[in-house]
């Protein structure tokens, strides 16, 4: 009988507040160490918190994206535990009423569609961070405070695909409703991954074990395969797994024991008596419900229907918000979506990667875009002249008429005179003839390549090659 993962991620999301969670302190990244701190994030006695109302509204708008349940009435707790990093010695948090319950979020992994359901959303403030040198460690409090959303899953992932397409699509949500910039470098996305094994058909799941405070996609599925296979090994040898916290080596390529693994009762939660509860109303959630974006999967059904792209170039387009802005309105410009999402997926993409930009950044308009496009389908310009223009409007933007003029890349479409160019090649290239009329096709293509040349990119390819075919094929 074969064994089954069962995974559950904890994951923490910063808030995009300018401030912290009770403070007036900045969350700016990359200050001084201990730069941003007050007498409240840093625990002095008698410093009294004051919640800040916008970390309490991105975090019902997640859930309300995410499809959670929100409570009229909400508590923050105390949870009490003795780190370096935790200035206070306890942690303001959210234990038996949080902000957001239920709720789920939608995956695609190979064709197969599902729901991975979601346990509850809550609100805390972030700890400091632990710095270690050679010969002595330090604690930078700037983070202290910092608001942070945890987003805790059901038991409802068993591969470390699945977990990579949860956390893909979970990234890709709160990116659209601007909660957060879930920058994983800076830490603003951060999973705790808990992970059991039990036989195929068992009734009860299996010891847990946590890995802790995993911050790149790539060490989240390089983690879960090496624990699965570890505690596979553990318990195929006789022996049992261990409720326990470990850590990920993603040098050594394994995890590591840190501690055993607290229970909910180990941290003496009991409500923050210096924090009023929150209440919400249905109007005040309604607002906020008002507010938010079209999300992702249904944009990317939508693009399909809307504008007749296939599913693939949808999925692409729609996971960036801001390149999926750019396309929808080049495609409503062009009234050519197909044109639009294959400009934005090879020529502007391809651009933006080489030159490390955000498509915020560029310089092109939607409506240049557009404009290329029109140019293009009324036989104005000719698709490799279109290449050239579109490399000018990158670099330096303005209006892609001007640039043809400028450039003299007008599309010739005049018969006679691209019957001159035709017969010009012919009569340069006998042989081709001669190739043609015995089988051999690429023969045509080549001497279209010599009339792009002769007409220095400017001839109507298609009308070249019909030429070229026609007068190829006749008798004379």
């Amino acid at each position: 009988m074969s064994w089954v993962a069962t995974i559950g991620l904890e994951t923490h999301v910063q808030l995009r507040t300018e401030s912290k969670m009770f403070c007036a302190c900045s969350t700016g990244f990359g200050a001084a160490p201990n730069s941003h701190v007050c007498p409240v994030c840093l625990g002095y006695p008698g410093a009294m918190p004051v919640l800040n109302r916008k970390a309490v509204e991105l975090t019902v708008r997640s859930g309300l994206m995410l499809g959670c349940d929100i409570p009229f009435y909400s508590k923050f707790d105390r949870k009490s535990y003795f780190y370096p990093d935790m200035p206070k010695n306890y942690q303001i948090s959210q234990y038996d009423q949080p902000l957001c319950e239920g709720g789920g979020v939608d995956i695609v992994l190979e064709g197969q569609a599902r729901r991975i359901a979601l346990t509850r959303i809550h609100l805390e403030e972030d700890v400091g961070k632990s710095m270690h040198f050679r010969s002595s460690s330090g604690v930078d409090f700037n983070r202290a405070g910092v608001p942070l959303m945890e987003i805790v899953s059901d038991p409802d992932m068993h591969t470390p695909e699945e977990a990579i397409a949860y956390l893909t699509a979970l990234k890709q949500i709160l990116l659209y409703a601007e909660v957060s910039d879930c920058n994983l470098e800076e830490g603003n996305m951060r999973s705790d991954v808990n992970i059991s094994i039990a036989r195929e058909g068992a009734t009860e799941l299996g010891t847990k074990a946590e890995i802790k405070n995993m911050n790149t996609f790539r060490g989240v599925q390089s983690a879960l395969r090496y624990e699965i296979a570890r505690q596979i090994d553990v318990l195929e040898e006789g022996g049992r797994i261990v409720q326990e916290t470990r850590r990920w080596d993603p040098d050594a390529e394994m995890t590591s024991s840190m501690r055993t693994k607290e229970d909910a009762h180990d941290y003496r939660y009991f409500p923050e008596p210096d924090l009023m509860p929150v209440v919400l109303t249905e109007a005040q959630i309604a607002a906020w419900r008002a507010t938010l974006p079209e999300p992702p999967a249904a944009r990317r059904e939508r693009m399909v229907s809307e504008y007749g792209i296939p599913e693939y170039d949808a999925g692409v387009l729609a996971a960036d918000k801001r390149v999926g802005d750019f396309f929808e309105a080049v495609a409503r410009a062009s009234g050519n979506g197909k044109a639009a999402s294959n400009w934005i997926m090879t020529e502007m993409l391809r651009l933006l990667g080489d030159q490390e930009m955000e498509i915020s950044d560029v310089r092109v308009t939607p409506e240049a875009l557009a404009g290329l496009i029109g140019l293009v389908d009324s036989g104005a310009l000719n698709s490799n002249s279109a290449k050239e223009v579109f490399a000018e409007l990158f670099a330096h933007g303005g209006d892609p008429k001007a640039v043809v003029e400028a450039k003299g890349l007008t599309q010739v479409s005049d018969s006679g005179a691209i019957e001159t160019f035709v017969q010009q090649a012919i009569d340069a290239n006998p042989q081709s003839i001669e190739d043609f009329r015995n089988g051999k096709t690429q023969a045509a293509k080549f001497l279209v390549g010599q009339v792009m040349r002769l007409s220095k990119g400017k001839a109507n390819p298609q009308m070249v090659g019909e030429m070229i075919e026609r007068l190829l094929s006749s008798d004379d």
